[in-house]
């Protein structure tokens, strides 16, 4: 059994966002262990990315390989099934007569966070982590800081025992989150987040701008791309000294 107070568990989609909070659980905790959630998205390929993030993580930093613990994949494909959004059918990803844009997955965080209260009651883990955001974001109500203390407060009491849901990108915009991937790992971190990691809504791998890969066009890919130009206009990245 592990120590709680030593140990977090991490929702890692293989995305920028939950890529830069397990770096962050890394440099906190001892023992840090990852969830990834096939709930039937659009954009699977990320499922087979956070195998990409985590073995060049291990590979890039030993400090941090020495600290990941257990990979732990469940299926939820039947959200997709209940949920008639752009995120998991085939469909135009515009604004909703709710005034939601049609990527919002009903229930999808509120049952992310279930499901890893379970894995962590179990495995003795009461830290979860999650890269929900409220200010730089598409504008669901499940990614709200009220959202997740409520949250917070309904797993401790329905399990009988204190679970604590840290959310560290919540106050931070996506310039600001690029910002925290620097200070964490450094240029290598910056390259691996760019390279191997997967945000674009529609899964598209086959484009390569300089903030990573996609269509360009979703908003997961604009939110992710002006945040990196915002970022880069104030952090340049080294250059390599030249030669006569």
């Amino acid at each position: 059994m592990t120590e709680p107070q030593y140990s977090a568990l991490v929702l890692f989609s293989g995305g920028q966002d939950s890529t830069a909070c397990l770096a962050w659980a890394l440099e906190r905790y001892s023992l840090v262990e990852t969830l990834g959630i096939d709930f039937g998205q659009r954009h699977g390929v990320e499922l087979t990315q956070r195998q990409h993030v985590l073995a060049r993580l291990k590979s890039e930093y030993p400090m941090w390989a020495a600290r990941l613990g257990e990979d732990h994949e469940i299926t939820l494909t039947e959200l997709s099934k209940i949920s008639e959004t752009a995120l998991t059918q085939d469909m135009a990803i515009e604004m909703t007569d709710a005034g939601l844009p049609s990527t919002f997955v009903p229930g999808r965080n509120l049952l992310f966070f279930t499901y890893a209260a379970a894995i962590g009651y179990r495995r003795n883990i009461k830290t979860l982590i999650g890269g929900m955001c409220e200010t730089d974001f598409s504008g669901y109500p499940d990614c709200r800081n009220d959202t997740i203390r409520s949250l917070e407060t309904t797993l401790s009491l329905g399990m009988g025992t204190k679970f604590e849901l840290i959310t560290p990108l919540m106050s931070l915009d996506k310039a600001a989150t690029w910002a925290m991937i620097q200070d964490l790992g450094g240029e290598t971190l910056v390259d691996l987040v760019i390279e191997d990691t997967h945000t674009c809504y529609l899964g598209n791998r086959t484009e390569r701008h300089d903030w990573g890969y996609g269509c360009g066009d979703c908003p997961a890919c604009q939110l992710r791309g002006a945040g990196y130009q915002r970022w880069r206009a104030v952090s340049s990245p080294p250059t390599s000294p030249t030669t006569d």
